[in-house]
Formats: structure tokens, sequence, C-alpha cells
């Protein structure tokens, strides 16, 4: 485990760029899969400074998200697909056709949970994971229960999840109550983690992940395990 602390918000992104940038760099065609929500926003706007200064070529990465919203179409501007496109996808040269994102208007989600695993097989699996974690240990969706769920899952929002999440819906009642989401055997079987957590609220949660016991109660936990990861952290 190679933990890396940062001085602020900016330098946690800049560090966690790094080690993406690091991986596109040392494997071109490589497999990236990336996260939503507010913590990577800044690690992928660094992402796209360097793309634009012509330091990192996406032309043939091909990424794999954690999750997605049940019910959401790509251009419902919460979707997590819509996330990806505003905040890397359109900004570099990737092409779109190997971008993938569950997706959350399927008509049989048992099917597109398979699908999805059977995309990520194929694709040779995950080169770099990028996680980030919930106030109660979740990565990806995979919220806390008395197993750890091994493939792509259905799964029913934890109600902590629902309210953190609430801020970017006019109301909570908004906040769609599922969602598709990779299981923690997909996430662990990346070949390299990169967790980044940002804020005094998370201090207590990294601690109980990386130095607790492995119990799906705090999914992250099961991280302990991975001969890979790396933490970039700031809890100031």
């Amino acid at each position: 485990m190679n933990l890396l602390k940062a001085s602020d918000y900016k330098d946690l992104s800049r560090k966690a760029a790094n080690v993406i940038s690091a991986q596109v760099i040392l494997k071109p065609d490589c497999v990236l899969g990336l996260a939503t929500g507010s913590t990577p926003i800044g690690t992928y706007k660094q992402l796209v400074e360097w793309y634009e200064k012509g330091d990192i070529d996406f032309s043939e990465v091909k990424t794999v998200n954690l999750d997605e919203y049940c019910g959401l179409s790509p251009d419902n501007d919460q979707s997590y697909r819509y996330f990806m496109n505003q905040n890397l996808f359109s900004q570099v040269n990737i092409k779109l056709e190997n971008t993938n994102v569950p997706n959350g208007l399927a008509a049989d989600y048992e099917e597109e949970c398979s699908r999805y695993d059977k995309l990520i097989a194929e694709l040779g699996g995950i080169d770099l994971q990028l996680l980030g974690i919930g106030r109660n240990g979740h990565i990806g969706f995979n919220e806390p229960d008395v197993s750890f769920e091994k493939t792509t899952h259905i799964v029913n929002l934890d109600e902590s999840t629902i309210e953190a999440n609430a801020r970017f819906f006019q109301t909570i009642d908004e906040v769609p109550k599922k969602a598709l989401t990779m299981g923690i055997k997909s996430i662990m079987q990346a070949k390299k983690v990169l967790l980044i957590a940002n804020g005094p609220d998370k201090k207590e949660i990294i601690e109980k992940a990386l130095h607790g016991p492995v119990t799906p109660d705090v999914p992250a936990s099961i991280l302990q395990f991975h001969p890979d990861l790396t933490v970039v952290y700031c809890f100031d």
C-alpha cells in the first residue's frame, strides 16, 4: 500500500493525475477504470490540462466506468455518462466508442450486468482503477452489506449515499434509489488501484478502511488485500 498525503485538493488532484498519466504513457492502449463524484473532478481537470499541453495522448485508451444510476439517460445532466463526457471525454482525444458506462436505461438490468462483466473480460481487464470512497465506506456503489458482491450488480442505494448525492439534484426525491455498479471482484482484479479521498469527513472512514478489520460492512476495507494500491488523501 502506497500512501500519499496531499497538502490540499489541488495537490491531491495533481498527484492522482500523475499516477493515471504514468499509466497511459507506459501503456498507451491501457484500460482505465474511472469514477465519478466531486473528488475526481480536479484529477480530470489536471489530465485535460496536460493533454492540451501535449503531455498525454488518450487516442488508444479504453475506459470502463464503475457505475451508473438506474433510470437516467446518458443526456441527463445527473447521469454518470454525462458527467464523464463533460469532465473528460469531450475535452481530450479519446474515442467515444472506446468509453464504457453501464446502461442505466437497459430493458433488463441483470442482462446489462452480465454484458458489462463480459465487456471488461474482453478488454483484457482493467489496468488502473480509480476510486473515490463514500462516508460509509462504499466503493463504486458497493454499499455496506453482509457479504462482498463479486460482479456487476444492481444495488439499492444506502440512505447515506442518497443524502450525499442529493446536493446534485433539485430535491432528494429526485435522487435515483438504484444503480448498476461493478462488483468487488471486478475492482480487485484491476492490476492497479488508485483511491482518492478529500476532506475531513473522509478521515474516519479511511482509517477504518485501510487499518481496520476487513469486512463487507466497510466495503473499501477489501482494498487492504490488493497487491498494488495507491491512496492519495487530504483531510485538511
